[in-house]
């Protein structure tokens, strides 16, 4: 089929805003236009690819495979329609806009050393740093929102249409408070069942990495009686109870060097995996995000 001749720009900025919030409505919303028009966008361009985007989970969508194909070549597209418009409109302007996702286990110690780094290399780029869930950061990854992402490597349906950079490689962690009873315990991992667990939620990048490490050592249905990768949260809760806490030991780096949380010794190396940094597949080059990159790269050299 002829796409020039049935493929248009609504085509692309229907699906895009779809696929960035997973919502009919949500993204109608956005774009100002009727739940029935962006659905009848949405039929309209699956009939001119010849394939199906979208499944539906639920009241809302999820891109399947070959919508997160479609995904990172439909961003590149409308990324360069929009760069082509800025300097245009901004004749002359020196400032450059940087966007960063930031995954739990690289906002509390890496990026933040890497960005000031970077500010003292590049002053006249504007540094956007985002942080949201996993699910989240890809898609705008993806769609061109975002430059790169900072964490943990991605998990299969999540890496499509994106490459990977290792940084280095980093262990889950299983935090507690101070002289908390599981310290004192011959072998600690058979003692975990015994308390209450805080555990990633799913779609977390660390999730299926926990449920392993649960599987090996029997406990394959354990669930957490909370679920959360957020440090302020996490942080208060384990210090507060005997409620044990599976984290990336970057989110909490700075509490295991002061000794306000503790980690359990469990010696797996199943709960170990890379950090980096993951880049669209589509991705025009850019000297920022290469710059970033270099910055990121020293300063997770400074701390392996």
């Amino acid at each position: 089929m002829n796409l020039s001749a049935h493929l248009r720009l609504r085509h692309l900025r229907c699906f895009l805003e779809v696929a960035r919030a997973e919502s009919v409505s949500v993204a109608a919303d956005r774009l100002n236009l009727t739940q029935p028009a962006v659905s009848r966008s949405l039929k309209e361009l699956e009939d001119i690819l010849g394939a199906q985007l979208f499944d539906r989970v639920g009241r809302g969508l999820r891109l399947n495979e070959s919508g997160r194909i479609f995904q990172s070549h439909a961003a590149a597209s409308m990324t360069e329609l929009m760069r082509g418009h800025d300097r245009l409109a901004k004749e002359g302007s020196t400032a450059v806009r940087l966007s960063v996702g930031a995954l739990p286990t690289a906002s509390t110690d890496l990026l933040p050393q890497a960005a000031l780094q970077f500010r003292k290399e590049s002053p006249n780029v504007r540094l956007h740093i985002q942080t949201g869930p996993n699910w989240l950061l890809f898609n705008q990854l993806r769609d061109g929102t975002l430059d790169l992402v900072v964490g943990r490597m991605p998990e299969k349906d999540a890496s499509t249409g994106v490459t990977f950079q290792q940084l280095y490689i980093e262990d889950v962690v299983l935090v507690c408070g101070p002289g908390h009873a599981i310290l004192s315990a011959d072998e600690p991992a058979r003692n975990i069942r015994h308390f209450p667990l805080i555990l990633p939620p799913k779609g977390a990048v660390i999730s299926g990495t926990v449920d392993r490490y649960l599987s090996s050592i029997g406990l394959p249905e354990m669930r957490g009686d909370i679920e959360t990768v957020a440090l302020p949260v996490g942080r208060k809760i384990v210090q507060s109870s005997d409620m044990l806490w599976f984290i990336s030991r970057g989110v909490v780096a700075e509490e295991l060097r002061l000794g306000t949380l503790i980690a359990v010794n469990l010696e797996s190396p199943l709960l170990s995996g890379p950090v980096g940094v993951s880049v669209s597949r589509s991705a025009p080059l850019s000297v920022e995000r290469s710059n970033l990159i270099e910055c990121l790269r020293a300063c997770a050299g400074d701390m392996i």
